[in-house]
């Protein structure tokens, strides 16, 4: 039922912005109704789509890779060796405060090709990973823990055998996030310099005035995230049977 709910109003969201794109917006076209963006959507076609979309999900998806396996690494090193959590979580936080927009133009400048734009994207999912990791290696269950050592088992082997698995749900909670946060990392990148993907073809687009492609790349791009969101959850959900799920 909740669910023909949410399809109930994404409809009546729809009928909404039509209306409005074909009066309030009729003349300024800021806004132009779902109508005119899908028929747009259908002139370009997928030989203007794929293309962008293939170089946005190349540097998205290598900076995503990167990017949790930094966060993930970092946070077994942060919990095997607590005296470093503090000093490391605010490492952690500064570069997840740093302004990508302004630390774009420096990394185009040191690096040539893809790199500045892969970096951009792992930057924008390292706290998050790091986050979810540490957390789910923190609830592994004291009961376990105790037993390994108790067998003669050190950190890394209760790291190994026991910390790891009970860190998954958590784990997966984060890699959900920064599925959507990679691709605005590349995108962003791809603002400050490229010579193809979403973030070019949109700002090609906002120069030539096309109003309704611009907005048609933007749909795009996030239909691209919530796809990249939604398998996240699903491999999540396949992997940890055993976790508590949340109300449907």
């Amino acid at each position: 039922m909740k669910r023909l709910y949410g399809a109930a109003g994404i409809l009546v969201l729809l009928v909404v912005w039509e209306i409005v794109g074909r009066t309030v917006f009729a003349d300024s076209r800021a806004v132009p109704p779902p109508t005119k963006i899908l028929s747009q959507f259908g002139h370009d076609g997928w030989s203007f789509y794929w293309p962008n979309i293939k170089a946005t999900l190349r540097t998205a998806g290598w900076g995503w890779l990167w990017g949790n396996a930094i966060g993930i690494g970092f946070a077994f090193l942060l919990i095997q060796f607590p005296l470093i959590e503090k000093a490391g979580m605010q490492l952690a936080l500064v570069s997840y405060c740093l302004p990508v927009i302004a630390i774009g133009p420096v990394l185009a400048v040191l690096f040539t090709g893809d790199k500045s734009k892969v970096i951009l994207a792992a930057i924008s999912v390292i706290f998050t990973t790091l986050v979810g990791a540490l957390v789910g290696l923190r609830s592994a269950d004291r009961t376990s823990l105790d037993l390994v050592r108790a067998y003669g088992g050190g950190k890394w082997t209760q790291l190994w055998k026991v910390r790891m698995r009970a860190s998954l749900p958590n784990l997966f909670a984060g890699l959900r996030i920064a599925a959507p946060a990679a691709m605005l990392g590349a995108i962003i990148g791809e603002y400050l310099g490229a010579e193809s993907g979403l973030g070019v073809a949109m700002i090609n687009s906002q120069q030539s005035l096309a109003v309704e492609r611009t907005w048609g790349i933007a749909l795009a791009a996030t239909a691209l995230s919530g796809a990249a969101y939604g398998l996240t959850a699903l491999v999540g959900r396949l992997l940890t049977p055993w976790a508590p799920r949340a109300a449907e």
